[in-house]
């Protein structure tokens, strides 16, 4: 069956999925090979669970017509979601990468997007080689704006990304120190970012970017774009906004709206911004730009703003890189209140530079002056700090710690990587 055929019966399918746990009646079951797992093995499981067919790459699970031999599962499904795409062919498909905020700023643009053009974005973090064909799959015809969210670890990823999401318009967020130990370095994370600014230039579409950001805007240079819409406070950008308050939430003036969010620190202002700038720029009201971000409340861990038994914590638990980490430690120690406490995990995927970048992010927690510190994770562990700093090997030595004090009044930012669940300390 070549791919055009499969492409008919996808059409007549409820869709498709890679895990058999949560099938749903009608839909097509990819068996994706991982390094631990199989999932030709689980194709007959697919169809007694009700899938419609099975897409497979080993013979000797082929059971009837109901399962599709393919010679390879993953490249079946990338190109399956490259067809979809071309059949859609949505007026704009936006891709969004970055070392931070990619993904507050995707949800930021479904909701200002969605309130005038019917709007596809990634769901939840769905952002890989697996995940963006997902994506795209689960397109609705009459999509007429889709937005991509782009996560990578190595080089040339976000490269063959492109190639089947055939981004219009791209944005990245921001370069950051994140995922070091794929890439090697802050350079080779700046090539690999670019690669969404060589795709667009390549086929001329349009680039957004933070224009107050020195190494984007030297990015663009180094590639020569000079065709792009700019946000910012800078008064050279195609669109400006002034942040007039971060205390607690992050309040914008543009042109003559003023814009309330429920969006901690300030890092958050350019994530607006951006969100605005697309906004403008595909037509949206002033109004309905101001309903939609107002409205929007982050989630999922982000950023979360939680108020309870007489204390408030921001949750931002869902990932973390030295980066992120500054800046959400720059903002906590801005905020107008009293008796701070950081409660940290550990970061992820530093590789040789892993040690160094925790005993930087423990000295200026020292040099930030909060009220209390609390490390957690081996790598924490290991850093050279005074005693009155605390330290726990887990998130669940943190949690009896937590248990154990009083809090009423305090403002708690609460901070790690996704592996380290620094959710479980307030659970």
């Amino acid at each position: 069956m070549d791919i055009s055929e499969l492409y008919e019966v996808f059409k007549h399918s409820t869709g498709v999925t890679t895990d058999t746990r949560n099938i749903q009646h009608g839909q097509i079951y990819f068996a994706l090979k991982g390094e631990h797992f199989n999932g030709n093995t689980f194709a007959h499981k697919a169809i007694e669970n009700g899938a419609a067919y099975c897409v497979i790459d080993e013979a000797e699970y082929k059971l009837s017509d109901k399962y599709i031999l393919t010679s390879d599962v993953l490249s079946t499904l990338q190109e399956l979601s490259y067809l979809h795409r071309k059949k859609i062919n949505p007026m704009a498909v936006v891709g969004v990468t970055g070392s931070n905020g990619k993904t507050t700023t995707k949800e930021l643009l479904y909701a200002v997007l969605s309130t005038t053009f019917k709007t596809h974005a990634t769901k939840g973090n769905l952002n890989n080689h697996i995940g963006i064909p997902l994506t795209l799959l689960a397109m609705d015809p009459d999509t007429e704006i889709a937005i991509i969210e782009m996560g990578a670890n190595h080089k040339k990823e976000i490269e063959s990304y492109c190639k089947y999401a055939e981004p219009t318009h791209g944005i990245i967020t921001n370069c950051g120190k994140a995922h070091l130990e794929g890439f090697g370095g802050i350079e080779d994370i700046r090539k690999a970012k670019g690669e969404l600014y060589d795709y667009i230039k390549n086929n001329f579409g349009n680039v957004f970017v933070n224009g107050d950001d020195d190494i984007l805007l030297d990015m663009l240079k180094e590639r020569g774009i000079e065709n792009y819409t700019s946000y910012g406070s800078n008064t050279g950008n195609t669109y400006m906004g002034k942040m007039i308050s971060d205390q607690p939430f992050v309040n914008i003036q543009f042109e003559n709206t003023e814009i309330h969010s429920q969006m901690f620190g300030s890092y958050n202002y350019s994530n607006m911004m951006c969100a605005i700038a697309v906004g403008k720029y595909f037509g949206v009201t002033n109004n309905n730009l101001k309903t939609a971000i107002e409205n929007y409340a982050p989630a999922n861990a982000r950023s979360q703003v939680i108020e309870k038994n007489g204390f408030r914590m921001i949750l931002d638990a869902y990932n973390a890189n030295p980066t992120s980490m500054e800046h959400a430690l720059e903002s906590f120690s801005k905020l107008n209140a009293q008796q701070k406490i950081v409660i940290l995990g550990d970061m992820f995927e530093l590789g040789e530079n892993s040690l160094v970048e925790h005993q930087s992010i423990a000295d200026l927690c020292l040099q930030l002056n909060f009220d209390t510190v609390v490390l957690v994770g081996k790598d924490f562990s290991k850093t050279k700090t005074p005693g009155q700093v605390l330290k726990f090997i887990n998130s669940d030595e943190a949690q009896t710690w937590f248990r154990q004090q009083d809090l009423s009044g305090a403002n708690i930012l609460l901070k790690g990587s996704r592996s380290m669940q620094m959710e479980k300390v307030i659970a």
